[in-house]
């Protein structure tokens, strides 16, 4: 299976490595939502990179209902859900989280 590269902020590729982060955000660009369950997503930052395989895909209308119905720790470690809300919205303005927002449920694989 061919897997796709997706760049990543270090802070989160870090939490996506040790295991603290097991849901990766991001909105419905076009691209993004033809991420389905079983692919091969490799988070990379700089070059250092991390390899993993979509379990499942959620889609909400906004980051509030995200947060709302995800575990804000899978997200974004130790953050609070207003902190995390802040972050995604510092990372996309509100026409990019009018596209929808993308949970995007992940695993770990080994590196081959």
């Amino acid at each position: 299976m061919t897997e796709r590269h997706i760049t990543i902020r270090k802070p989160y590729l870090r939490l996506i490595q040790d295991g603290t982060k097991t849901i990766e955000v991001r909105v419905g660009y076009p691209s993004m939502k033809k991420i389905t369950a079983g692919q091969l997503l490799r988070f990379v930052s700089g070059d250092d990179s991390c390899l993993t395989r979509v379990v499942k895909v959620v889609e909400y209308p906004s980051f509030e209902a995200m947060v709302d119905a995800e575990d804000p720790a899978a997200i974004g470690g130790d953050m609070g859900s207003d902190a995390l809300i802040a972050a995604c919205r510092e990372i996309y303005p509100p026409e990019k989280e009018a596209l929808g927002v993308l949970a995007i449920h992940l695993e770990r694989v080994p590196d081959v």
